[in-house]
């Protein structure tokens, strides 16, 4: 805005030189003439007004356009030199301004260049110095995210507000499966830095098991500890142990934080439940049975009883003999599976396995395995050491009963269990052999197990049979194997995909200042942040245009969190039309079958919850959720920062404040533009660039960013 005022300055001020000289000579001549002078001077100009109000406009007009180029070859160009510069000492940029304007200005430019070079020489050496004394800090959270990234238990550490400061890759995937919104993709997650643990745990729980600690620690406790139960939405049984976060040794009694060690025993539960419901079943069936044979034996001590009425008597003690007789073994039956699900069985990527039985039987002298077909996609839940030695052993005794060289190994689904097969080509075997070689303790090599194949085919609740394929004069044996429940097999593929070490630490996060303190009144830095995006089948939300696509990342402490993103295709149940296609890529087939917006936007209400939204141009993306507010329920009530109107407030003298000319000057790489996520990332980095950029204007809290975002021309565009 002030740019535009000095441009237009630049214009008017020949207008008003003109004015100014035509007055101060009309007032000389007037003075020094008489009266029938200056009767005909007036006559004179009254003839010939027009073409003097002519004369004065071009004069004006040309001395308008010279000062108008000389502002812009100088004053504009300097403005723009400046904020360049600007840029560059505000952020870690290194690249060159370009020299703009006349030649002392492209001159200064130079020297410009040739400072910031020494200052990023500078920078360059008192990084390598911070890095070379931050080595040892950075080996000791190396250390603690490989600790982490190893513990097979969920972990959680929070500050005492119940913000989440880190985590493991096992506490993610245990949250996400228990998220209430089914259907959703990855995004819908409860857990993220910075959000609240509240969200999962009431606030009540937390705060009593938190005095519980505090109680102990205060009795001189060495290992305070607390734990509770509760359900989640999803209907979840959460066991969680909670253990603090303790000061150092001078002030190792106050409370920073606390760790959350958590376990799902849903299925426990139920397990349990199940066993204790059928052992009541039995002994009330039982008492019942003993009270008819005890009636039935006091009723046959009669002497004098009839026959019939004996035999009838002593049909009934028959019967419930039998019936009790059933009873227990049904319940040994039960007893006995129970025995082997409770058996200690591991989810185990189907390929893995395979391979690692491949390298057990090659171990072994004058043997060679093959693999066939694999269906990669497979997990399976087994314990591995017991059936890799099933595997090695049978191998064994192939090789040397029936000098098998050969073997082959196989791996395919069969409905919700899955084959293995041991394979060979040559001689075969009868079928008492096979029960023998099931039944007999597992021999390799000069080793006996106390083990039998078939103990391990129960641990397993599978089978175990062979076959023979006449058609290609092959043999095998086949392990029926549970595999892992579909939950576990999605857990346990993005685990795969997400690497093991946690990226998701931020010790920082412990300063944080009291959640009760307005937001408008914080500091930019201390907030969370949800840069989003959206995808729409048009640019008109009012005239019926439907959200296609949501993304979104987050900012906590000062970084971008990549990991915690959100991103969901949305059937708008309505065409897309084919011009917007090559923008956005989704084609109506990707959203055929896709989550209605009435189930995306709660679960994107709760991925943003608590965090300040940021969009590039937000006024279109709020305009779309805003007009969705009465249809889903849900309010999008936390402030809102505009990276465009940010822009514009702290360079007014750029030709563009498009999201690509904006990255363009900052020097962010754009990726994946035009889909909501992609641009959901070049915003949040153009966003951290912004930030000292506003600081260093005074901008220091979300107030004074919001009220300075408002005064640009930007600000009044409507949707």
């Amino acid at each position: 805005m002030k740019a535009d005022k000095r441009l237009l300055l630049a214009w008017l001020a020949p207008g008003l030189l003109l004015a100014l000289f035509a007055l101060l000579g009309g007032a000389l001549l007037w003075a020094v003439l008489d009266g029938a002078q200056r009767v005909a001077l007036s006559a004179l100009l009254r003839e010939r007004a027009v073409l003097l109000v002519l004369a004065a406009l071009g004069v004006w007009a040309l001395g308008a356009w010279v000062l108008g180029g000389l502002y812009r070859h100088y004053a504009g160009a300097a403005a723009k030199l400046l904020e360049q510069l600007r840029v560059r000492l505000d952020s870690d940029l290194e690249h060159e301004i370009t020299p703009l304007g006349a030649a002392p200005l492209q001159g200064l430019a130079l020297g410009v260049n040739q400072l910031l070079q020494q200052r990023s020489a500078l920078k360059r050496e008192m990084l390598d110095r911070v890095a070379e004394a931050s080595r040892h800090i950075d080996h000791e959270r190396s250390r603690l995210a490989a600790l982490m990234s190893e513990l097979t238990q969920s972990v959680v550490v929070c500050n005492l507000d119940g913000r989440i400061l880190l985590y493991n890759q096992q506490a993610r995937l245990q949250f996400r499966a228990l998220s209430s919104a089914p259907g959703l993709a990855d995004g819908a997650e409860l857990i993220g830095l910075g959000r609240s643990i509240y969200s999962v745990f009431e606030r009540k729980l937390v705060a009593h098991a938190l005095e519980k600690i505090q109680q102990r620690m205060q009795s001189g406790a060495l290992q305070p500890s607390a734990q509770f139960v509760t359900t989640t939405a999803a209907g979840q049984l959460l066991r969680a142990m909670m253990s603090p976060v303790r000061g150092s040794s001078d002030d190792e009694q106050i409370l920073h934080g606390f760790v959350l060690m958590l376990d799902n025993i849903t299925l426990d539960f139920e397990a349990e439940s199940a066993r204790d419901q059928l052992l009541h079943g039995f002994t009330e069936a039982a008492r019942a049975s003993l009270g008819n044979l005890q009636a039935a034996v006091e009723m046959l001590d009669d002497p004098d009883m009839e026959a019939e009425v004996r035999e009838r008597f002593q049909a009934v003690i028959r019967e419930e003999a039998r019936s009790m007789s059933q009873r227990i073994q049904d319940m040994a039956a039960h007893s006995t599976q129970d025995l082997r699900t409770r058996w200690p069985l591991e989810d185990m990527l189907g390929a893995d396995l395979v391979s690692a039985a491949r390298r057990r039987i090659e171990a072994l002298p004058g043997l060679r395995a093959g693999i066939g077909d694999i269906d990669p996609r497979l997990w399976l839940q087994v314990d591995s050491f017991s059936l890799l030695a099933a595997l090695a052993s049978l191998a064994s005794r192939l090789a040397d009963e029936y000098d098998v060289k050969v073997v082959e190994l196989r791996l395919q689904p069969a409905g919700a269990r899955a084959h293995l097969d041991l394979v060979w080509t040559g001689q075969s075997m009868n079928t008492e052999t096979v029960i023998n070689w099931e039944a007999e303790p597992m021999r390799i090599g000069n080793e006996t197990s106390p083990l039998s194949v078939r103990d391990v085919v129960q641990r397993h609740g599978g089978e175990f049979w062979f076959e023979r394929e006449r058609v290609r004069h092959q043999t095998f044996f086949r392990f029926l194997l549970p595999m892992a429940g579909e939950q576990e097999r999605l857990d346990a593929a993005t685990f795969v995909r997400s690497g093991s070490r946690p990226e998701y630490y931020d010790f920082d996060l412990f300063q944080v200042s009291e959640s009760t303190r307005a937001l408008d009144d914080r500091p930019l830095n201390e907030l969370s942040f949800t840069i989003f995006d959206t995808e729409t089948t048009g640019l008109n939300p009012s005239e019926g245009d439907e959200i296609i696509q949501i993304g979104a990342t987050r900012i906590v402490g000062g970084k971008l969190r990549r990991q915690e993103c959100f991103e969901q295709l949305v059937d708008p149940q309505r065409g897309i039309p084919a011009a917007s296609i090559p923008i956005h890529g989704i084609k109506p087939e990707m959203v055929a079958g896709q989550p209605t917006i009435d189930s995306v936007l709660p679960a994107f209400h709760r991925f943003a919850a608590d965090t300040v939204l940021v969009a590039h141009n937000a006024a279109f993306d709020m305009r779309f959720l805003q007009l969705k507010e009465e249809r889903t329920g849900v309010r999008f009530e936390q402030p809102v920062l505009d990276t465009l109107l940010l822009s514009a407030a702290v360079h007014p003298n750029q030709d563009s404040h498009r999201l690509e000319a904006i990255a363009e000057r900052f020097d962010v790489t754009v990726m994946g533009r035009h889909t909501a996520l992609g641009d959901a990332i070049v915003t949040a980095e153009v966003f951290m660039k912004l930030i000292p950029l506003l600081q260093a204007q005074g901008v220091q809290t979300l107030g004074q960013a919001r009220k300075l975002a408002q005064e640009t021309y930007f600000a009044r565009l409507k949707y």
